[in-house]
């Protein structure tokens, strides 16, 4: 490896993979799950103990280029599982492209667990989302269809924000029985809860786009 390079490392037994860029003194610029972009360690950011490899691209832009992005944007915290995660991140700073193949080949596939998220978006309705985004709403049966998903995610938003307030209740109960101490179970709860968080992130975003598409009465391709 060397400075500047786009480095992955598989997490959650290998489900999906995390990104950062090298910065050759021992030190990943990376976007913690659900946090803000870090310097960490590299031996922090392959916690997991898997292989370090490097991800090649066709094309690139130069080492000094790719450092100055990834040290421009350490502390930003607007993490977006499926809009600004880690590898939209690490992509980007190494080619200037915003992109992450993990949540293109979600997009493809419709498999959720491709992202290991909370899995608590229903497959079929993902689909339905997704097709209305890509082709727009060509007549009045698309119309009802993008007006029942947004009635769908807007119950699967109140279901996702319930799980949330529980486990943030559950993980502040732990802590206050440990006595303000470390707690295994609580970390566990937080972890869960942050999962929970993205997740619901990625469905109010949805939300605003297909309320966007209606409101503006769009073809694909048109708008933002």
């Amino acid at each position: 490896m060397a400075a500047a390079d786009h480095i992955t490392v598989p997490r959650r037994h290998g489900l999906f993979l995390h990104h950062g860029i090298d910065l050759g003194d021992g030190t990943v610029a990376h976007y913690l799950e659900g946090r803000e972009i870090l310097r960490s360690p590299l031996s922090d950011f392959a916690s997991d103990g898997g292989p370090t490899q490097v991800v090649d691209h066709d094309r690139c832009d130069p080492a000094g280029v790719t450092l100055r992005r990834a040290m421009g944007r350490i502390g930003e915290q607007r993490y977006n599982l499926l809009f600004n995660n880690c590898e939209h991140f690490a992509t980007w700073c190494k080619t200037g492209r915003h992109r992450s193949r993990q949540v293109e080949d979600w997009l493809n596939t419709g498999v959720m667990g491709a992202l290991a998220v909370g899995q608590l978006m229903p497959a079929a309705l993902l689909a339905a989302v997704r097709l209305l985004l890509r082709q727009g709403l060509r007549s009045d049966e698309a119309r009802q269809r993008a007006r029942q998903a947004l009635n769908q995610l807007e119950t699967l938003r109140q279901r996702l924000l319930d799980r949330l307030e529980t486990t943030l209740e559950q993980a502040e109960a732990w802590v206050g029985s440990a006595g303000g101490g470390h707690s295994g179970r609580a970390d566990a709860l937080r972890l869960a809860g942050q999962r929970l968080a993205d997740e619901l992130a990625a469905v109010e975003d949805l939300e605003e786009r297909l309320d966007r598409l209606l409101g503006a009465g769009q073809e694909p391709g048109e708008g933002p």
